[in-house]
């Protein structure tokens, strides 16, 4: 599978949001629980998360052009940018309806059923997220990413809405059931500011991780020495994409041929060492003073 069949996954995601909102909503209506409420409304954040995923993902996945050459790639940040922002306002929604819970509790009602109904929900969740995860990894996809890991905290919150809930039945203690309605409300918030600041560092254009900037750097070696050196490595990430660029200095003798062969094979082992990578080396001679004058971004003078 290529990464053009990636939006799959987020039909996938579509789909499990429009069950697990039914089978969530079903289950608030028979025990009248907010922390119930709280989690059919997160699952309505997924629902539109994962629909915005899908659009990121199609306009991520189309080939440059003209005024986008280097691709589309940096669209999947708006995703998650978004998803992020969206996960902020249900816990406001979720939070308010806490809030006004405490100040009118209210006896839960028929929680067996509920929490059954609440918990083939979650279950629905986990799987989904596993495979958006892995898909995510396998396919550097933020956007799937972000959707996974919105999903696990969704399951986690489900567990802790489903305990609780069922504490509250057994004690008849109902002011626990907002309280942890408010919890939840607190640990989406870090979820989405988590997601929001990562996509902040990829419209940075931050580097990319420091595992693959060691493999970098282990091909490299491989193949410079007391002859051939390299300086000025730069490099970032946009979306699926890793950008990788260096000056490579080799003796000023060599022909401009012989200096491309090994720029070649320093690429392709590159390209093997990392997916989704484009490669731009530019060669120097290591015996010219002004090799050594130009490896930070700005040109010195």
């Amino acid at each position: 599978m290529n990464r053009n069949s990636l939006t799959r996954f987020a039909w996938l995601s579509i789909a499990g949001a429009v069950v697990t909102i039914a089978l969530k909503t079903a289950a608030y209506y028979l025990t009248g629980s907010v922390g119930l409420l709280s989690d059919a409304l997160e699952s309505v954040v997924n629902l539109v998360a994962a629909v915005i995923a899908l659009i990121a993902l199609t306009i991520a996945l189309k080939p440059p052009d003209e005024e986008h050459s280097y691709g589309h790639s940096k669209a999947e940040y708006f995703s998650s940018i978004i998803e992020g922002t969206l996960i902020i306002v249900a816990a406001a929604v979720i939070g308010y309806a806490a809030i006004e819970r405490l100040l009118n509790p209210r006896l839960i009602e028929q929680a067996n059923i509920g929490l059954i109904v609440a918990t083939i929900a979650s279950v629905i969740n986990f799987f989904i997220a596993r495979q958006l995860l892995s898909a995510g990894k396998k396919y550097n996809s933020i956007t799937l990413e972000a959707d996974a890991h919105h999903l696990f905290t969704d399951v986690w919150t489900s567990v802790g809405v489903i305990v609780g809930v069922g504490i509250v039945a057994i004690t008849g203690i109902s002011v626990l059931d907002p309280i942890i309605a408010l919890l939840v409300a607190i640990n989406i918030v870090y979820t989405g500011y988590q997601l929001i600041k990562r996509s902040a560092l990829g419209f940075m254009d931050t580097a990319i991780p420091q595992d693959e900037r060691g493999k970098i750097h282990l091909v490299l070696e491989k193949h410079t020495g007391e002859t051939i050196k390299y300086h000025g490595l730069l490099t970032r990430q946009s979306g699926a994409r890793r950008f990788v660029s260096f000056h490579l200095l080799v003796p000023g003798a060599w022909s401009v041929q012989k200096g491309h062969d090994l720029a070649e094979v320093i690429e392709k082992d590159i390209r093997d060492a990392i997916a989704g990578v484009t490669v731009l080396i530019h060669l120097e001679p290591i015996g010219d003073k002004k090799s050594y004058e130009d490896i930070s971004i700005d040109r010195q003078m």
